[in-house]
């Protein structure tokens, strides 16, 4: 198979060697501060070869709704996003936080596509059934359509991917960015060899939380399965890195903790099978 390009023929990522890929989630604290975003874009640029981001947006969300009149629900962490939010979260993931991004990579030569869920049907949801909670227009990944981001980064591309996704029935649906990176990273492990890193404000998944230069270099299953007998990991980190282990069973090649300044070096905690 070629995909046809108006000047020259592209060997379709099927066709090619499986080059190496990098998926970088990033929390919405680093890339809605303007110091922090500027430091985060100039590290993933030096990241080599293929490279995706994904990034949240919630603080920014959040003020954004206050300014209007609209209050914010979370329920364990997530947002409730009746149909007054699901517009600001579009406004502010898609539109603001999103293309301040792709305009940053831009400045520094990085050729960056900003895309949502929606932009050509790349990730496919269904809005979340209600349960105990209903989180409203909340989607749950049902379909990525990987060959559209894969042949988007042959051309040498850099897909910026903003927390949203649709329902192909007309509605955009909120979608956790850990989700979007997790899910993209499963899909594009048929074209790339890939690593997953996720990024936030420790140097990894730390031994005691009282000392920040405690990392534990690896986690296998084995490992995970102590550390979380003994307490030392807990709370959010322990989907986190159960969320790892399903990414790795499906072909992902390596999950990296780290903090967001750490992405373009070896460091962090590495999750292994």
């Amino acid at each position: 198979m070629i995909i046809q390009n108006d000047s020259n023929l592209i060997p379709s990522p099927v066709e090619r060697v499986r080059e190496r890929l990098c998926i970088v989630k990033v929390g919405g604290k680093i890339v809605e501060e303007p110091a922090s975003l500027k430091q985060l874009l100039s590290d993933f640029s030096k990241i080599e070869g293929n490279k995706v981001l994904v990034h949240g947006g919630g603080r920014s969300a959040t003020a954004m709704a206050a300014k209007l009149g609209i209050e914010s629900q979370m329920v364990n962490g997530r947002r409730i996003t009746d149909e007054e939010t699901l517009k600001v979260v579009t406004m502010v993931y898609g539109g603001l936080v999103n293309k301040q991004i792709v305009a940053g990579l831009q400045a520094i030569d990085v050729n960056a596509l900003g895309l949502t869920g929606a932009d050509m049907n790349y990730m496919l949801s269904e809005k979340r059934p209600v349960k105990d909670v209903n989180y409203g227009f909340v989607g749950d990944v049902k379909q990525v359509n990987a060959n559209i981001l894969a042949e988007l980064i042959s051309k040498g591309i850099v897909p910026v991917l903003a927390p949203l996704t649709h329902d192909k029935k007309g509605n955009m649906l909120n979608t956790n960015a850990d989700t979007i990176a997790g899910e993209a990273a499963k899909a594009l492990a048929k074209y790339f060899e890939v690593t997953l890193m996720f990024c936030f404000e420790k140097k990894g998944v730390l031994m005691s939380e009282t000392d920040d230069e405690s990392v534990i270099a690896q986690i296998t299953p084995a490992l995970f399965d102590q550390y979380v007998a003994n307490e030392i990991i807990s709370g959010g980190m322990i989907p986190k890195i159960e969320n790892s282990f399903v990414a790795l069973n499906a072909g992902v090649k390596q999950v990296v903790i780290t903090r967001a300044d750490q992405i373009h070096t070896d460091s962090g905690t590495k999750i292994i099978l």
